[in-house]
């Protein structure tokens, strides 16, 4: 199992100076996208916003189509709501990242009708391993810390979805940003695509 916290000698980069500032809208990197994509026909619809430094804040709120046991939020879906928040942090690096190890702890159940105010940051960078954190309390910043996680995002080219990504998706991708749809702006691709 990859270890999910980041090793000594791992750095904090700087922010990258495009990503979005402090306060304003992390974009939904796919509008397909399950966990943030506004057009994902039974997604999460997450909305996360960036923090300062290298952190953002993302709100989850359960719905009856999220439960597990009843009346109580599925863990997988948590975990994916986690996963989400998580993995935008990398719009404040630059480059599009697959989750390689997640780590979950369930510390209080997540009842229907309640928000998971998740709360996340990059705890180190070693080359193109990008090491976070975050924390899921209920109902508010405030609130009791009901999920704890951390997780190994790896930095990949755009080639990576191209090669593994299902095709007619990636098309589908690729005309979406022609048209004006989301993308990772790093400039340094051949492709911007939704990743």
């Amino acid at each position: 199992m990859r270890s999910t916290h980041a090793p000594v000698g791992s750095l904090l980069p700087e922010r990258l100076p495009s990503a979005p500032e402090p306060g304003s809208p992390i974009p939904s990197h796919y509008r397909w996208c399950f966990g943030c994509g506004s057009d994902h026909p039974t997604g999460l619809h997450m909305r996360i916003t960036a923090g300062a430094g290298l952190r953002v804040i993302g709100n989850f709120r359960v719905t009856e189509h999220h439960q597990g046991a009843p009346g109580l939020a599925h863990g997988g879906l948590l975990s994916a709501a986690i996963d989400e928040v998580l993995g935008s942090l990398n719009w404040l690096l630059g480059e599009p990242v697959v989750t390689a190890s997640l780590s979950m702890d369930f510390l209080r159940p997540v009842p229907v009708g309640s928000v998971l105010h998740i709360e996340a940051e990059v705890t180190g960078v070693a080359r193109r391993k990008v090491y976070t954190s975050a924390v899921g309390r209920l109902d508010d910043a405030g609130g009791d810390i009901a999920v704890s996680a951390s997780a190994l995002f790896m930095q990949v080219p755009i080639a990576h979805f191209m090669k593994f990504g299902n095709k007619e998706q990636v098309e589908l991708a690729i005309a979406d940003r022609a048209s004006g749809g989301p993308s990772w702006r790093t400039g340094g691709h051949d492709v911007e695509v939704n990743p």
